[in-house]
């Protein structure tokens, strides 16, 4: 089981699902005065987080849920993967496709050929994920969970459809919910798990406390010059113990980019 932000592909400055949905904020806002009055929707369209974040979190997800309720799950597939074709990292400048991790691809590909299967187990949205998790690690959509929103079931022209909702289903995938997630859509206990922060800390120890033999692996960013330096802070809970004095405790295996990886982006 591998964590995707920060553990597969780059998660700074900001994730790349929050740039999609700013992205999309503005588009709406271009077109639709009421909603462009929204004060979270001015900072959004500004690209101010913080501000946008004014109100609490809550606020934020109900104005974010809107930018795409109303499609079906293959129309959002359509609008992720468009606009990862055309979108490039805000202070990299190049293709977000360029920006995964080259030694976690190698990686991937090593437990393949050992006949492991491999899932994702995202904090991130599911769907947003699945569009383009085959292309660019080989994993296809019905072995990625993550985070997910409400879906509606209608009837259009004859046929069967789901259809996005302004609500999210269930807490983010993140912290306990994860081994919860991996029980209720993978049904076994992995042997490796993979991650970066303390969010990913549940799934780590679900992989490492189980009765086989078993490896938990944390990407320490330590490099400023090639990626990035930061500590593994959980995005819903930030009080958390940080991933790397859980790792040093629990004895698992801590990579470092500076140290141990010949390149991160493919360079």
């Amino acid at each position: 089981m591998f964590d995707n932000d920060g553990t597969l592909w780059c998660e700074r400055p900001t994730y790349a699902q929050a740039l999609f949905v700013m992205d999309a904020v503005r588009a709406r806002a271009a077109s639709d005065p009421v909603f462009a009055a929204h004060p979270v929707v001015r900072a959004l369209a500004a690209g101010d987080v913080r501000a946008a974040l004014a109100d609490g979190l809550e606020t934020l997800a109900e104005v974010i849920l809107q930018t795409h309720a109303g499609l079906t799950p293959d129309e959002y597939a359509a609008e992720v993967a468009a606009w990862f074709a055309r979108s490039v990292h805000p202070t990299r400048g190049v293709a977000f496709g360029r920006l995964v991790y080259r030694p976690m691809v190698e990686l991937l590909d090593l437990l393949r050929a050992a006949s492991f299967r491999v899932f994702i187990v995202t904090g991130g949205g599911v769907e947003f994920v699945r569009a383009v998790s085959a292309k660019l690690y080989g994993i296809p959509p019905d072995d990625v969970v993550g985070s997910s929103v409400e879906l509606a079931v209608e009837r259009r022209d004859g046929r069967l459809v789901l259809i996005r909702q302004p609500a999210f289903r269930g807490p983010p995938n993140e912290g306990e919910p994860k081994p919860v997630n991996i029980q209720a859509h993978i049904g076994v206990r992995p042997i490796f798990a993979a991650g970066n922060s303390a969010g990913d800390r549940e799934m780590l120890e679900y992989a490492s406390t189980g009765p086989l033999a078993s490896l938990a692996l944390v990407i320490d960013h330590d490099d400023p010059e090639r990626e990035d330096a930061y500590g593994g802070a959980s995005f819903t809970d930030p009080g958390a113990e940080p991933i790397l004095a859980t790792a040093g405790r629990l004895g698992w295996t801590v990579v470092s980019m500076r140290r141990d990886w010949a390149t991160v982006f493919g360079e």
